[in-house]
């Protein structure tokens, strides 16, 4: 961009209102300082997300360093500053719906929620407040925009870093958070971010990147989950791999998608109900709430040759499933399912219609590779039957469809 491009670019920016979400991390220090240059009106914001000692989730304190590094920051870039106290709305949307879904022996992801719930709702209504036209994060994805049947249409895009990209986070996202949301970061690698905060002379150029909750920090979720969720004994059962209920779960050879019936779809998408007579008790544990599927340590098991995973949790009757191998059928499934109601697109305009189906690649978990999976579409919800089986897949868990590097849709696995 030249010299004269680059004037008029700004010019176009100049009574734009960016009000950033300034974390006390290196990635949104450098966004705030990529949109001034730019030429936007640019406003730090820190979000106080937890302060209840009722409640300890960590030993350390590090929202006050954090908030520190955020305002030093902003004085640096000169622009203003300020911090909002958000810890209500974060324990009702975020951490009682955690110990909810541990209760009832599910697998939340409190990042995507606390995206979803807080950054782009409670924070961006904030923003609008002091009259912003965007809210600006720094995470490392990317939004583009094309137009389908002349209406504007947002894409949300992975990061231009592949070790850093963070658009399953932002899955849960919809068209209206889209439209006032900048990603200033998201084209560049984490070692260029690094790179420019030092150059401008950023104290947090060299900071570690944050671990744990959104905006919190480090968690033991044991810990945690303890202070309102007792400890409770109960037998860990061994289930052997030849259960003839895993017949049922195994795609058969040379199957057309068409030909699936709701039985046969159910069959290999729902997950397991077990029952302590399938199995062999080894050991005890100290409640099944504590559990997820796919885990492998925490189990406290010796002697068992090969490694011992989770493949199923029943909270109701304190029981803990488990499988020899990560071989083991019950820890490994071809499908899964998504109720109607857990159902979201990004891009509204590919919805699938009941009856429809389409092939995308799709992942369950942060930095997890992408693999190739059939969307069927039903009455009740949509089926997702994945070409090579995944290991771990666990209810409340979210699955996110992509078309290449843009995020399609997302939801919440039953």
């Amino acid at each position: 961009m030249d010299l004269e491009s680059m004037n008029n670019f700004k010019t176009m920016k100049k009574n734009k209102r960016v009000v950033v979400g300034l974390s006390g991390g290196v990635d949104s220090s450098v966004a705030a300082y990529l949109l001034k240059e730019q030429g936007y009106e640019v406003i730090g914001m820190f979000m106080k997300n937890w302060h209840d000692e009722s409640v300890t989730i960590s030993n350390e304190c590090p929202w006050m360093e954090d908030s520190t590094d955020a305002m030093l920051v902003a004085e640096k870039l000169g622009i203003p500053f300020q911090a909002i106290d958000l810890s209500e709305e974060y324990r009702e949307r975020i951490v009682d719906y955690m110990f909810s879904e541990y209760k009832a022996g599910r697998t939340p992801n409190p990042d995507i929620l606390c995206n979803r719930e807080i950054k782009f709702d409670i924070f961006l209504k904030a923003a609008q407040k002091l009259k912003a036209d965007f809210v600006a994060t720094g995470h490392y994805c990317q939004k583009g925009e094309l137009e389908v049947n002349g209406k504007k249409v947002y894409r949300l895009l992975a990061g231009a870093d592949p070790n850093k990209d963070q658009s399953y986070f932002l899955c849960q996202l919809d068209q209206e958070q889209l439209s006032k949301a900048l990603f200033p970061i998201g084209h560049l690698q984490k070692s260029e971010v690094r790179k420019i905060a030092k150059e401008q002379d950023l104290i947090t150029a060299d900071k570690k990147d944050s671990q744990g909750l959104c905006f919190i920090g480090k968690v033991r979720l044991p810990d945690f989950l303890q202070q309102q969720l007792q400890p409770k004994k109960g037998p860990i059962v061994v289930v052997p791999e030849e259960l003839p209920i895993y017949d049922s779960k195994r795609i058969p050879a040379g199957f057309s998608f068409e030909d699936f019936d709701l039985e046969t779809l159910d069959n290999l998408c729902l997950p397991i109900k077990y029952t302590a007579d399938q199995g062999k008790k080894i050991a005890d544990h100290n409640g099944a709430h504590y559990f997820t599927v796919g885990q492998r340590k925490g189990l406290q098991v010796g002697g068992t040759g090969k490694p011992l995973f989770v493949i199923a949790t029943d909270t109701k009757e304190n029981v803990i499933y488990t499988g020899l191998g990560e071989d083991h059928p019950g820890l490994n499934r071809h499908g899964l399912f998504v109720p109607n109601k857990d159902i979201h697109w990004i891009r509204e305009d590919l919805r699938l219609q009941v009856g429809q189906s389409a092939r995308y690649q799709s992942r369950i978990r942060y930095r997890q590779p992408l693999t190739w999976a059939t969307l069927i579409m039903k009455e009740n919800g949509l089926y997702i039957l994945f070409d090579q089986a995944q290991k771990g897949v666990a209810s409340g868990q979210f699955v996110a469809w992509y078309e290449g590097e843009e995020s399609i849709g997302s939801g919440v696995i039953f």
